[in-house]
């Protein structure tokens, strides 16, 4: 919610998708596709605190949860057919 509270966006627009300390915009390809529809009637932000048992902020999370230990599991069977 920072990035539209504190209009971050304008300055990595500006700074040419780097954030205040120089470094690559995190999840740029994610923000690339929300920024141009900023103040725009089809988006809206809402904040939900996490594991508050919001149906959506928790199905959110398994599948992140799900996907870190899936790519965990790749990296370690691609270690292993090396070793």
């Amino acid at each position: 919610m920072n990035c539209w509270k504190d209009r971050w966006w304008a300055g990595w627009l500006k700074r040419g998708w780097k954030n205040s300390q120089r470094k690559p915009v995190a999840n740029r390809d994610l923000w690339e596709r929300l920024v141009p529809r900023q103040g725009s009637d089809d988006l809206e932000l809402l904040w939900v605190e996490g594991h508050s048992g919001d149906r959506w902020n928790d199905i959110a999370d398994r599948l992140a949860v799900a996907a870190v230990q899936n790519r965990r599991g790749l990296l370690w069977l691609r270690s292993a057919h090396r070793g």
